[in-house]
């Protein structure tokens, strides 16, 4: 049974816990809305349980933010968010709550909305539908210092700030900390506004949800049915693939495909790779013994006028294996045509005639594969790719063939339980051992007769 609601103020964010059983669905995420005006929106609007709002229904609850007198719009967008991170985080981790910042904001906001379940495909292009209401100046604000920025009352204005992405690393505890460093960036830049006079309203939501459900309540049949979901949603778009005449000769997917530059101008490249397919692959190049991956990218955010990323893989025939071999051993950055950045790779390499998968794979000394700087360039970015599989040679059918995975057999949880049985089996070995060599009397003293007398020799 769900705890009972406090009274408002407190009450957007009771509305998540009461709606959460309803919203676990992968491809929804939540909406949190407020403004510095009362009455933007109608206290009377209920999200009825199991209610996912469309791309339609959100565009006519913003409407009150097109039409306010004072139009300054603060967009926070991250990369992951699912409704059950607020439940999770905040009953798992004791004192820290890393949403403070936000439950303290929506509580004290004279107007405020939650919408705990919405589409993905409407917040995904969210920006473009906010850009198209009306003639804004748009600021992308990556330094995080608001107090230099030049904010004109009379004119509508749309900040973006791009927050800090969760899959940064493969530990609860890592996105704890990074959700917590968001909130810490909200409550910065809200206050910083607030203390010089501008009225403004905030829309706070992600791009798609968080990948794993964290419930540590679900039945294990509905863990299952969400897993399932998981992997359905993550492949619902096909591959990029590079063709040459009538054959394909690269093929390129990833669940998120991600960069960071200077630590804090995130680019979430994976909707322009694989969705819009918004990306020229025309300089890529393939034979039969190396493979160049070339992805170009016009604008792909605010100061950035072109990226080009490429992937430098070779296909090498081994003595010793009796067998060729295909290694992505580069990737290179090339920003604004002059900036270039060169990673080499350690951990991908596949038979031949296989593709490679792996869960992760980045700059992060964490990841089963790294991309590691080899020049200083390469020290001012950050490559997050989640559940990548490439293929560069012997592409049969237009298809990926059998993947091998970055993950080996024996895993360190694996020779740890080795080991310890080895141990244990050698303690159980030697025990029996030496039971065996006890020896029971052979002789036993008789009341009626002499006392026994055992020479020290035997």
């Amino acid at each position: 049974m769900a705890p009972p609601c406090p009274a408002a103020p407190a009450l957007p964010l009771c509305a998540l816990a009461l709606l959460l059983p309803a919203a676990l669905a992968l491809h929804h995420v939540p909406v949190l809305l407020w403004s510095t005006q009362r009455s933007q929106w109608n206290p009377d609007i209920a999200v009825h349980e199991g209610q996912v709002v469309s791309a339609q229904e959100l565009t006519a609850l913003l409407q009150p933010l097109f039409t306010q007198n004072s139009r300054n719009l603060v967009l926070f967008l991250q990369d992951r968010l699912s409704i059950d991170d607020f439940t999770y985080f905040s009953e798992s981790y004791g004192n820290k709550n890393p949403f403070q910042n936000v439950q303290e904001i929506l509580q004290s906001s004279p107007s405020s909305l939650v919408l705990p379940a919405v589409d993905c495909k409407a917040t995904s292009y969210l920006l473009n539908v906010l850009q198209e209401s009306g003639d804004w100046k748009l600021t992308n604000v990556t330094n995080l210092n608001v107090s230099q920025l030049e904010v004109n009352a009379s004119n509508p204005n749309l900040l973006v700030v791009q927050l800090q992405p969760l899959a940064s690393d493969l530990k609860d505890i890592s996105t704890l900390e990074a959700i917590a460093e968001n909130d810490k960036i909200i409550g910065r830049v809200t206050m910083d506004l607030q203390e010089r006079g501008i009225h403004f309203s905030v829309i706070y939501t992600a791009v798609r949800p968080s990948r794993n459900s964290r419930r540590t309540d679900v039945v294990a049949e509905l863990r299952r049915q969400l897993m399932a979901a998981e992997e359905e949603e993550s492949s619902s778009y096909p591959p990029l693939n590079v063709t040459t005449g009538n054959y394909t000769c690269i093929l390129f997917h990833a669940s998120n495909f991600s960069l960071k530059a200077n630590s804090s101008v995130l680019i979430d490249l994976t909707n322009a790779t694989f969705l819009t397919q918004n990306v020229d692959i025309s300089a890529s190049e393939c034979s039969d013994s190396n493979t160049t991956l070339s992805l170009k990218y016009t604008n792909p955010v605010n100061g950035i006028s072109s990226l080009e990323i490429r992937f430098l893989m070779t296909n090498k025939f081994y003595e010793v294996s009796a067998r060729g071999w295909s290694t992505l051993h580069l990737v290179e950055i090339v920003q604004d045509g002059e900036k270039l950045a060169k990673f080499n790779v350690s951990g991908i390499s596949a038979p031949a005639e296989y593709s490679f998968h792996c869960q992760l794979v980045g700059t992060s000394n964490l990841y089963p594969a790294r991309l590691v700087p080899s020049n200083n360039e390469a020290k001012n970015w950050d490559v997050f790719i989640s559940k990548l599989q490439i293929q560069g040679f012997n592409i049969i059918n237009n298809q990926f063939s059998y993947a091998s995975d970055c993950t080996g057999f024996f895993t360190p949880g694996i020779w740890m339980g080795l080991v310890t049985s080895i141990i244990l089996l050698w303690i159980l070995t030697y025990g029996i051992h030496m039971i065996m060599q006890l020896t029971t009397n052979s002789r036993f003293d008789d009341p009626k007769g002499p006392a026994l007398s055992v020479p020290q020799t035997e």
